[in-house]
């Protein structure tokens, strides 16, 4: 995997055989986005059953439990995440010989990785349709190829949209405190011949009041059946500038960031540390001492959002009626 915290003033690969440093990976955000992280514990699980000695069926599957555990403990917010990793569980329980287990869930992780792709650039097509010629549009945080195993899922509707040969712009956004904005989704758009600008956060506000932008795409780590989204910090205010510019704001998530069960009260906001906040790198850009608030996610409420966008299409409110839909579409 490409190691995000390098970017973008490096491109590096790292390698990693024991699932101990995918969990690392994961938690650090050297991999990041939750299309990424389902997969990245998928394969987490993979190499722990391969580097498991047990003998019997039950010892292996008590080995990927404690890796399970470990691996899934590390991102409480993004759904896909415990995704990947009960897909992994649910294949290893079907097989009968350890060998044949090891066997089922490489495969299986193998096949995950595949079809993200496949599911991005379906979705992305799906999204292309609510983007015209000229459009100028703005993205939070990053959900592009780096954020997925590849294409990506809000930039994969960016892609779809060019290379259905629309013109378009892209504003991007710098995503404190991590900069995931500033140094991935810009690095990405500019890497492949994007007309695209970097905007502070504190210019969202501006920049639509302004008409610089004219629709919203963001991706997702969570979306209830209710259309309750949690993305990365700061979606929320830019759903809400958003909606008082009347400028059309979307969504682009797999289903399998979906989470039919929870409702806004169950999930947890994951707390990240106040560094992050305090200093930029090794330099100290706040006083010692102080209470830091951190969170790294928020909750944007349906009545904010124009529509999702699937690989089974795209949901339009009311989403608690079109969100069942698009599951029922995919059988």
């Amino acid at each position: 995997m490409i190691d995000q915290t390098k970017l973008p003033t490096e491109l590096l690969y790292v390698k990693y055989t024991d699932y101990n440093d995918v969990a690392y990976a994961i938690k650090n955000l050297i991999v990041r986005g939750a299309p990424a992280i389902g997969v990245s514990g998928a394969f987490g699980l993979a190499l722990a059953a391969l580097q498991s000695n047990a003998t019997t069926k039950e010892q292996l599957l008590a080995d990927l439990e404690k890796a399970r555990k470990i691996l899934h403990d590390t991102r409480p917010t993004a759904v896909n995440l415990s995704w990947g990793l009960e897909q992994i569980m649910n294949v290893a329980n079907k097989g009968n010989t350890v060998q044949e287990i090891k066997d089922l869930i490489v495969t299986t992780a193998k096949q995950m990785a595949e079809d993200d792709i496949k599911i991005n650039m379906t979705m992305g097509k799906n999204g292309s349709e609510l983007f015209s010629n000229n459009d100028t549009i703005m993205t939070h945080c990053n959900a592009g190829s780096l954020a997925t195993v590849a294409y990506g899922t809000a930039l994969g509707v960016i892609r779809a949209t060019k290379e259905s040969g629309k013109n378009i712009k892209v504003i991007a956004t710098e995503t404190r405190p991590v900069q995931q904005g500033s140094r991935l989704t810009a690095f990405e758009l500019k890497h492949d011949g994007f007309d695209v600008s970097l905007i502070p956060d504190t210019a969202v506000g501006y920049s639509m009041a302004n008409k610089l932008v004219n629709k919203v795409v963001v991706g997702a780590d969570r979306v209830l059946r209710t259309g309750h989204v949690y993305n990365k910090i700061g979606t929320y205010q830019v759903a809400l500038m958003a909606k008082q510019h009347g400028i059309p704001f979307y969504v682009a998530a797999p289903l399998s960031t979906f989470d039919m069960k929870s409702t806004p009260d169950d999930v947890i906001i994951e707390q990240r540390k106040g560094t992050e906040v305090t200093q930029i790198g090794d330099r100290k850009t706040a006083p010692d001492g102080i209470h830091v608030i951190n969170p790294a996610f928020d909750m944007t409420p349906p009545e904010l959002i124009s529509g999702i966008i699937t690989e089974a299409g795209v949901a339009k409110p009311p989403f608690d009626e079109t969100i069942p839909k698009l599951f029922e579409a995919k059988k």
